[in-house]
């Protein structure tokens, strides 16, 4: 009866938003189509304009059925060799990272076409010869192991030849998955490794052949078969499979209704429900454009019908799913690599994380609030909403595997792995425990055939990271980069910062948020510690930045996906979102200036004064981007409102007292402007 109730509910709501939107992606969807977008089922439109946006996620679907069922097993054998590999131990090391890569090679020369004009409906012929010589790498150094350490720096014929084959794979797998920028950024680094001695400057380096570059690529693990392959192969391949099986139980739905039960009502509800609901899918799924696409084909509709602008739907959409991958626990798999570049437990990024991501929400929350204010835009009426009481007790048994996933991650002393594997596990059992979430045994075999198949992008994506960061360690290139970027910022902190941000906006564009971040690491990182920068907040700075990316025009791939479905203006849209997400261009400042934010060194007490600190900083940034508190704000005392919230990056108190006077200035302008302004009315009335 309850559920009954809380789907007439949802059925309403939806209802007003597919009769009133308009001229979009959605134009001529039913309320059916909306209700199964709230689900995470996406319509054919929608699943176009996310192949078309996200390169990922233009793979081939294939009309004939028995290649479909081969392909399909093959998907799950893969997922399941890594399931288990993961909690009885992997094969050596060099061969289990080859036979990982092969596995992902096969995936995707099957999945992803040549190129447009090619078939998206079967894999023709010279797929198959690639197919073919991706299977013959792991079978030369399963069986020729030995001879290939025994011959390590000094390679014979065979060795080149299978080398060259396996960069070539790589990058040609990287091009159909993830597009030119991350391939052609690879291009640029073999070249730069082959005739990098002939270079001016500091940038020169002894220069290396192309058999010595290849060896280094292929024969141990600093190249292709290195530490980002490593972690694709383990961490990141669990947790997309676990994403995969939180998805098949529900959980989409879950955070939807969630969502929509604890904020649908407030002022500019549905804007509030896209942000809690893209932050906590996102922090699982780790794409930014499928977060958009997944959830904003619920709530961009709900939010023009509040009365929200078709660019700025988009934006907090856009804004909010980018924001996923910097929330923990799970924080789109970036934080596995982060932790091993480190060499610190995922447990501690994972606290060091916490503040500045909720410090990015809360700005963007302020913001739709005070949007709402401004143009006084209401929720959704309480009578279409469900009760939070009715969504907990249908699905809230759903939070049980998250609740364990942190448990062992922050308290059991057991290893990410072990905790990954227990928490896929637990999520298959507890679905069980309600009919409306239990997956039958084809639930969990497609759970694992997805898993797989959203696993490849990524892990291609690793796989050519790897020929950039072998580059970068066999010619000293991110040392290089680190003093030119110290040489441009003058030895000054802020300078070094803002062109560090630069670089990392610069290499993320166009290029998947777990690529980016390790490349960014391994180039802008560096230019940080080298000023006494701690590396957990150095890494943490490259890995926002390249995150935004995702953002920023002219290359804003999640903005621009959400423009679609809003039918807003791309570009618009874009830089909506980056007036949204300001909070998360000035926290990365914080927490360098003020490293008690990741929490580093520092007491209870100083931690919570700078936490603090922030909060309002990120309230007064709000105030000042939408120029408005209580009633509009005079250019003036913006200015002066955004002088105060600078004031509170530094956490020392001189500067927090001049913040928090700026504050009680503010707030005692808009009082009395508000106040005259009621007495007006009221005086208007009688």
């Amino acid at each position: 009866m309850m559920n009954d109730l809380k789907d007439e509910r949802l059925d309403a709501a939806v209802s007003g938003a597919a009769r009133e939107d308009n001229g979009t992606v959605l134009a001529d969807e039913s309320e059916d189509a909306l209700l199964k977008a709230r689900e995470g089922i996406l319509t054919k439109e929608q699943q176009e304009l996310i192949g078309k946006l996200d390169k990922e996620s233009s793979t081939r679907s294939f009309e004939n059925p028995v290649f479909a069922k081969v392909f399909y097993w093959v998907c799950i054998a893969v997922s399941i060799y890594h399931f288990v590999t993961s909690y009885y131990g992997t094969p050596v090391v060099l061969k289990h990272r080859s036979l990982h890569v092969a596995m992902m090679l096969v995936l995707g020369f099957a999945l992803y076409p040549f190129s447009k004009k090619s078939s998206m409906k079967k894999v023709e012929w010279p797929d198959v010869a690639l197919i073919a010589l991706s299977v013959s790498l792991p079978v030369y150094v399963w069986f020729g192991y030995d001879g290939i350490i025994s011959r390590a720096g000094n390679p014979n014929t065979a060795d080149l030849v299978m080398a060259t084959i396996l960069v070539a794979l790589v990058l040609e797998a990287a091009r159909r998955a993830t597009g030119w920028a991350l391939t052609s950024l690879g291009i640029v680094f073999i070249l730069y490794g082959l005739y990098g001695r002939g270079m001016p400057g500091i940038f020169g380096h002894r220069g290396y052949t192309w058999l010595q570059l290849s060896n280094h690529f292929f024969a141990n693990t600093e190249g292709i078969y290195g530490s980002s392959v490593s972690v694709a192969a383990s961490y990141i391949f669990l947790f997309i499979l676990f994403g995969a099986v939180m998805g098949k139980s529900g959980m989409g739905a879950f955070f939807n209704d969630f969502a929509m039960a604890l904020a649908g009502h407030t002022k500019g509800g549905p804007a509030k429900v896209s942000v809690i609901a893209s932050g906590l899918l996102g922090s699982i799924n780790g794409s930014a454009v499928a977060n958009v696409v997944t959830t904003g084909a619920f709530t961009i509709p709900l939010m023009k019908k509040t009365g929200y602008s078709r660019e700025f739907a988009g934006a907090v959409e856009a804004s909010a799913s980018v924001g996923g991958q910097l929330l923990p626990p799970v924080m789109g798999a970036a934080a596995f690599i982060m932790a091993e570049n480190l060499g610190i437990r995922y447990s501690v990024i994972i606290v060091h994380a916490a503040i500045p991501a909720l410090l990015y929400y809360l700005g963007i929350i302020i913001q739709v609030q005070l949007r709402a204010g401004k143009n006084s835009l209401l929720g959704l009426p309480r009578d279409q909403l469900p009760v939070i009481w009715h969504v907990i007790k249908d699905k809230g048994h759903l939070l049980i595997p998250i609740a364990v996933l942190l448990y062992f991650l922050l308290f059991s002393g057991r290893t990410v792995i072990f905790s990954a594997v227990v928490t896929i596990i637990t999520t298959i059992a507890v679905a069980c425990l309600k009919k409306s979430t239990r997956m039958s045994f084809k639930d969990v075999c497609d759970s694992f055939a997805e898993g797989a198949k959203a696993t490849v992008p990524v892990a291609i994506a690793c796989a050519c990271v790897g020929i950039i960061v072998g580059v970068t360690s066999k010619t000293g290139f991110g040392l290089t980069m680190a003093n030119a970027i110290i040489a441009l910022g003058s030895q000054s902190l802020l300078f070094t910062l803002v062109f560090s941000m630069i670089t990392c906006m610069i290499l993320g564009m166009g290029v998947p948020s777990i690529p980016a971040y390790i490349i960014t690491a391994s180039i802008a990182a560096p230019a940080l510690v080298k000023l006494n920068v701690p590396d957990v907040a150095a890494h943490m700075f490259a890995f926002y930045f390249a995150m935004f990316a995702n953002l920023t025009p002219p290359v804003a791939l999640a903005a621009f996906a959400a423009a679609g479905l809003s039918g807003g203006d791309p570009m618009k849209t874009g830089f909506a979102s980056v007036k949204l997400a300001i909070a998360g261009f000035i926290v990365p400042y914080m927490f360098i200036y003020s490293p008690q934010l990741l929490l580093i060194d520092t007491s209870f007490a100083e931690g919570l004064r700078v936490a603090v600190g922030a909060c309002i900083g990120v309230f007064m940034i709000a105030a000042v981007v939408e120029g408005y508190l209580f009633v509009p704000i005079h250019p003036l005392l913006r200015v002066v409102t955004a002088v105060g919230a600078l004031c509170l990056i530094d956490s020392g108190i001189k500067t927090d007292l001049i913040g928090l006077a700026i504050l009680a200035l503010l707030l005692s302008v808009q009082y009395f402007l508000a106040r005259a302004k009621r007495d007006l009315a009221r005086g208007a009335l009688s």
